[in-house]
């Protein structure tokens, strides 16, 4: 069947070179299997027929069926419409089409039986539908039938070739026919017994054409479970590859450096959280094993610090470590950070980017080859092949969503032993996701803040009140402290009633005149240069307000902006307005960050604004985020080494399903790690086959 599965999809009955080209760049289908996995994202139930004269304009989408008694034309230009008159002898219904009206003509025909379904709309004193679904009654009975009929997600472009909903829906009919038989069964016998799950074929013939809820329900389970199983499976198996097979640097002693810089330089007592993940640093980097350690915080809790320290136990065990930042701006503030941390020792602190000059770059890689360079800090710049460490021990990746999964990949080939890893992320993940995307690393969470931060106040302003916000900044100013404004566009937009950047900048500058006011702009369409030079006059406090787009998302640490107002800001996600939040409240004094939206809020939208009115904890938030709108526009996933695209399962929705699945590959591994028993042969074949599909990289993080 897998070689059957395999067929290019220009081979089904229906497609053709010129279809199959389209679905290859519109929906990534190259395959009959890619086709099959193709799943509906909602069902409407068809097994009712309404007669023409029980139809009101307040039901939803109908079923009728009868037959064409004519056809007009009406209008001329962009206005031309085909009406066809339709009856079913108790009554008569327009349908009407302005678009396709050629091939309507000439497909459909008078006297004929055809099912019509659409959604039923009343104007002129007559029911209509428009642009409704027609299939010729006879030739349906040759079609699987279906109680609830499948709706598939299409383009525009697909749309225009008459690849629409309908039509897939044709076509997974036309695979459903030459597969039947052929499906053969992806999980061992056991476990499809024990869970008491239904036949891979029946779950997928049932996804496409369910005959009832209840079968529909059994299928999503079925095809849920297998997805999120395998995934579990795979990242538990590596994990244990790792923490049983992998050999990693062994630092035994806490010597020099990490001791002078406790007794001399720490400027403040570590908190709890601190410690504790010191501790479990220090115990992984100790075993003997490679660590993989996902360290989690939020923005100002520490994680730099602790990065530091580990790095420290590294030197002190004569090795070499690197940091790797996602942008020269942060690349740059951590080495400042470190070189004021460790004024006065004698640790020898690098900067690569992407600017710095050739002749730097010649005594740094020297002074990296031969061991005298002991903290290299950069951006992808480290990854160029012309870096090469003496003895890399410890690389610790910032905000490692940033990167992709290749880049790391090339880091980590710059020694004979992988080097111990520690991922840093100040976007809160939820257990859900951490559990499937960092299944394999384990995770260290610093949940306190260090003393003396006060927390964010956070206000929620209409844009009614904008000039008594005006009012509050230039108290602010006036105190000394520096704001933020960020706007989610650039220029106005017309499809987007939202605050843009170049209006809101010319009403900033008249509310803030020079020179009493200083103003500075930072958006993705300017020149690196220019951005930087905007960036230093706000860093050096010559500017009082910036006005930036969410480029500052991920950016500099200024203790003195105490003000982060975001313009239009049900326009933002969760995870973004937290990260936006983030860049204010890194010094001792009281900040703010000000939601300005307009009165009219989506639910989705009021209920975002609430939250991050409520609360300041990035995890909570996190979790919120991921129930509001699910994984996929989560901040990182989409980079973060999430080796696995999902079909079906939503780890928003499912998170017991994720557990429980994880619980049973855990038992399985428990008794048999390498699946060799017979009973798992069928476990071991499907793992090497979609890992065949995927590039992985895991084990680097």
């Amino acid at each position: 069947m897998n070689n059957y599965l395999n067929r290019e999809i220009k081979f089904l009955t229906g497609v053709g070179p010129k279809r199959a080209e389209l679905l290859n760049k519109e929906l990534g289908i190259y395959t009959f299997e890619d086709l099959l996995y193709y799943f509906p994202y909602k069902y409407i139930d068809r097994s009712k027929f309404y007669r023409i004269n029980e139809l009101n304009p307040n039901l939803p989408y109908i079923q009728i069926k009868g037959k064409i008694t004519g056809f007009e034309m009406i209008g001329v230009g962009r206005k031309k419409r085909l009406v066809a008159f339709f009856s079913d002898g108790t009554g008569v219904i327009e349908l009407v089409w302005f678009k396709g009206i050629s091939y309507i003509q000439k497909s459909l025909l008078l006297n004929t039986e055809y099912i019509v379904f659409g959604k039923p709309g009343y104007f002129g004193g007559k029911y209509n539908i428009i642009h409704p679904e027609v299939e010729n009654a006879l030739k349906a009975q040759h079609v699987i039938q279906a109680k609830l009929k499948a709706h598939y997600n299409t383009t525009e472009k697909l749309k225009k070739s008459f690849l629409h909903s309908k039509a897939i829906s044709k076509l997974q009919n036309n695979l459903l026919i030459h597969l039947k038989g052929k499906i053969k069964e992806t999980l061992p016998d056991y476990l499809v017994l024990k869970y008491k799950l239904i036949s891979l074929e029946k779950a997928l013939f049932n996804i496409h054409f369910p005959q009832n809820p209840d079968i529909l329900k059994k299928a999503t389970l079925r095809l849920k479970f297998e997805e999120l199983f395998y995934i579990q499976l795979s990242i538990l198996q590596k994990r244990s590859f790792r923490i049983h097979k992998s050999h990693g640097f062994i630092f035994k002693k806490v010597g020099e450096n990490l001791n002078s810089f406790y007794e001399t330089n720490l400027p403040f007592e570590l908190t709890n959280a601190q410690k504790r993940v010191l501790k479990e640093i220090r115990k992984d980097i100790g075993s003997g094993k490679q660590m993989n350690r996902l360290l989690q915080g939020d923005v100002g809790s520490g994680k730099t610090l602790v990065a530091l320290m580990s790095m420290l136990i590294a030197l002190d065990n004569g090795f070499q470590a690197c940091i790797m930042a996602p942008t020269e701006i942060l690349a740059n503030q951590h080495f400042d950070t470190i070189k004021e941390f460790l004024d006065g020792l004698p640790v020898n602190v690098g900067l690569l980017t992407g600017s710095t000059k050739q002749s730097a770059r010649k005594e740094l890689h020297e002074n990296l080859m031969n061991g005298k360079l002991q903290i290299l800090i950069g951006t992808h710049a480290l990854i160029e092949d012309t870096v090469q460490f003496q003895n890399l021990g410890l690389v610790v990746i910032d905000e490692q969503h940033r990167f992709g999964v290749a880049q790391r990949a090339k880091l980590w080939k710059k020694n004979v032993h992988p080097p111990h890893i520690l991922v840093m992320t100040a976007t809160p993940i939820p257990r859900t996701l951490s559990m499937t995307i960092y299944g394999d690393l384990d995770v260290s969470v610093i949940d306190e803040l260090p003393p003396g931060r006060k927390p964010i106040k956070t206000l929620h302003l209409y844009d009614s009140k904008r000039l008594r916000m005006f009012g509050f900044l230039k108290q602010q100013i006036e105190q000394g402290r520096q704001i933020y404004i960020v706007y989610p566009l650039i220029k106005e937009s017309e499809k987007m009633d939202y605050k843009d950047l170049e209006d809101g900048y010319e009403s900033i500058t008249r509310a803030f005149p020079p020179p009493k006011y200083s103003v500075s702009v930072v958006h993705g369409k300017m020149k690196a240069e220019e951005k930087d030079a905007a960036m230093e006059l706000f860093v050096k406090g010559k500017t009082h307000i910036m006005v930036a787009t969410t480029v500052i998302e991920v950016g500099v640490n200024i203790p003195n902006a105490s003000v982060m107002v975001i313009e239009s800001a049900e326009r933002f996600g969760l995870s973004q307005l937290h990260q936006l939040r983030g860049r204010v409240g890194r010094g001792a004094d009281q900040s703010y960050c000000v939601l300005m939206t307009g009165y009219k809020l989506s639910n989705e939208g009021r209920k975002r604004i609430d939250i991050m009115t409520k609360t300041n904890d990035g995890f909570e938030i996190a979790e919120a985020d991921l129930k509001l709108r699910g994984p996929g526009d989560i901040e990182g996933t989409q980079q973060s080494g999430l080796a696995f695209d999902l079909k079906i399962a939503n780890l928003g929705q499912d998170t017991q399903l994720i557990q429980y699945v994880r619980d049973i590959a855990d038992e399985i591994l428990a008794d048999d790690p390498e699946l060799k028993k017979k009973e798992n042969q069928l476990l071991a074949y499907q793992l090497k086959r979609i890992s065949n599909k995927k590039v992985d990289f895991s084990v680097i993080s």
